[in-house]
């Protein structure tokens, strides 16, 4: 089978957001083998689709798996997905999918970037959880924000564009939080180096101590920094070492995430999901 490593949010290699892509021709092979490729190439996320037949409501069937877990949505391995069907011919136009957070769609452009139709994110205010705040090592912060149950983080506004970009959070802390995981925020310093609002995003109760370019927090970052900003149309920096670009549309109930990508490993999986009889060999 065929895998692929595609940088997404980003079009030059090495830098955005880093994923797993294989296109099965088949159904969903079993749940433990999908985990075991996941961690073997232990990015953030590997993607997983294969097309359904014509005339329903979606062309591919997409899940996605951290090196620890199946998550419910994913914006950088769908943008992957995205790109590895348009760029080998496999999907033209409009490609709809069917994932466990419903149908989510992805349109190339001409300039090849990808646009996400995903849901928007619900923004409940919260307290700050004491052990969140002691994991942040005390950096000021101005609010706090449950999101929508697809997402399952915090989002938490700091100060300043300096203060999210210095934070150095403590992993092992936040790996006994419940939520998926925390998503730190403040607006640009200068917002015509090209972007409105930065983010980081930690999620190491799910294997990832720090996702460079996280698509699915821009649902509730959309709305989050549309409030504040006045425009519905914004774009965001997310990253410390490793960064990337997401372009967002606020369009009510759903939020259109856009970026690039690029494939950097074209390869050959040779572990096939073992069948029920290769299975009683291999005993």
């Amino acid at each position: 089978m065929r895998i692929r490593t595609v940088d997404a949010f980003t079009d030059r290699p090495f830098h955005g957001n880093p994923a797993g892509v294989l296109i099965l021709d088949g159904g969903f092979p079993p749940d433990a083998w999908l985990q075991q490729v996941a961690a073997e190439m232990n990015l953030s996320e590997t993607a997983f689709a294969h097309p359904l037949p014509p005339g329903g409501d979606a062309d591919w069937a997409l899940r996605w798996f951290t090196p620890a877990a199946e998550v419910d949505m994913c914006g950088h391995a769908t943008l992957a997905t995205a790109h590895v069907l348009a760029t080998s011919g496999l999907a033209k136009g409009l490609i709809r999918f069917t994932a466990r957070c419903g149908i989510l769609t992805a349109e190339t452009a001409e300039d090849g970037s990808i646009t996400l139709d995903f849901p928007t994110s619900s923004l409940t205010p919260v307290p700050a959880p004491t052990a969140v705040d002691h994991a942040l090592g005390g950096a000021p912060i101005l609010s706090v924000h449950d999101t929508a149950s697809h997402i399952g983080d915090l989002l938490i506004e700091l100060a300043d564009e300096q203060t999210v970009r210095e934070l150095e959070p403590d992993h092992a802390a936040l790996r006994a939080f419940a939520k998926r995981g925390v998503i730190v925020t403040a607006p640009a310093e200068d917002p015509s180096r090209g972007y409105d609002f930065v983010s980081r995003g930690f999620f190491p109760a799910f294997g990832i101590d720090e996702d460079p370019v996280t698509g699915s927090a821009h649902t509730a970052l959309a709305p989050f920094w549309a409030q504040r900003l006045g425009r519905d149309e914004l774009t965001g920096l997310q990253g410390g070492a490793r960064q990337g670009l997401v372009k967002v549309t606020l369009a009510g109930e759903r939020t259109l995430l856009t970026g690039h990508a690029v494939t950097v490993l074209d390869g050959e999986l040779l572990a096939a999901p073992l069948t029920a009889t290769t299975a009683d060999r291999a005993e």
